[in-house]
């Protein structure tokens, strides 16, 4: 992704691989730049959102992770060495899950799907989720940005 001859400048790429539901990825990119420029005040970055369905993000969490099944996020890190940008990765957000999700938690699809992304960074810039004391610590952190950007744009309209 870097070009180790100058400096790194910052990337997002943003690709909607899911047809469950239309998504406007304009708005989310918006919402992307909001949470890492804005929010996290994340120096420099190198990321790959992908929105996917129940059936990419089994095939993805069967083969890295060797679970069962679907999940909502996955995050894959690639941040290493002296020329790396503080934040370099990829990030899967399954829109099925989110869903499935937001009618158990009584919240919307679009709601559930920023927090994934959200979770997703959070993972990219450091936090766990695998032990309890770091995942009360992460899970505050997740629900005070989703606060922030909800304050800010209206995820309703990230269906198109």
């Amino acid at each position: 992704m870097a070009n180790p001859g100058r400096s790194v400048s910052n990337t997002l790429l943003v690709r909607n691989r899911q047809r469950t539901v239309r998504i406007d990825t304009r708005l989310w990119r918006r919402i992307l730049e909001a949470l890492l420029v804005e929010l996290l005040r994340t120096g420099s970055f190198e990321l790959e959102i992908n929105i996917t369905g129940a059936r990419e993000m089994t095939r993805l969490n069967e083969t890295f992770l060797r679970h069962r099944g679907s999940t909502d996020v996955l995050t894959f890190d690639y941040a290493e060495g002296p020329r790396k940008p503080a934040l370099c990765g990829e990030i899967f957000v399954c829109a099925d899950e989110a869903r499935i999700q937001a009618a158990r938690f009584r919240t919307s699809w679009q709601s559930e799907l920023v927090r994934y992304v959200v979770h997703g960074v959070l993972h990219l810039n450091g936090y766990d989720d695998q032990r309890s004391a770091s995942r009360g610590k992460m899970k505050r952190e997740e629900n005070r940005l989703l606060k922030e950007l909800a304050r800010r744009f209206d995820f309703g309209k990230l269906q198109k």
